[in-house]
């Protein structure tokens, strides 16, 4: 699961520091736990990445991405709106990121984003 989280028209995105796509820059997000609902649990993960509550709003839609590096995975992302409980609360990198950023809208094509990322911000209006 991924979280789109937005504060004006800046958007919060991680850089991933295992796993896939290590070094690229994504939106926060990450797996279920047994007995966790899908909105607990993406606040779950974005806190335990970023150090930011947030409150999930309504699903975005869903990716699906399949590779094999650094091993073989094919995940099925569900994303949805989330929003900062507090605007003014600064993010700090925790957990399966090694930086967090605030990024306008306008600047996303200067990251390296994760594979479909860029399309599917903009397919959802950011």
């Amino acid at each position: 699961m991924g979280a789109v989280v937005r504060r004006g028209d800046e958007v919060l995105l991680i850089r991933r520091a295992r796993g896939t796509a290590v070094g690229q820059w994504s939106i926060p997000g990450g797996r279920v736990e047994f007995g966790e609902g899908l909105k607990a649990a993406l606040a779950r993960e974005v806190l335990e990445e970023t150090g930011l509550e947030v409150v999930v709003g309504r699903f975005l839609g869903w990716a699906e991405r399949i590779g094999d590096d650094p091993g073989p995975y094919h995940y099925v992302i569900l994303d949805f709106a989330a929003e900062p409980v507090d605007p003014a609360a600064v993010p700090r990198a925790g957990d399966d990121a090694d930086d967090v950023a605030w990024v306008p809208a306008k600047a996303l094509e200067t990251y390296p984003l994760v594979a479909g990322l860029a399309e599917f911000l903009h397919r959802v209006g950011v």
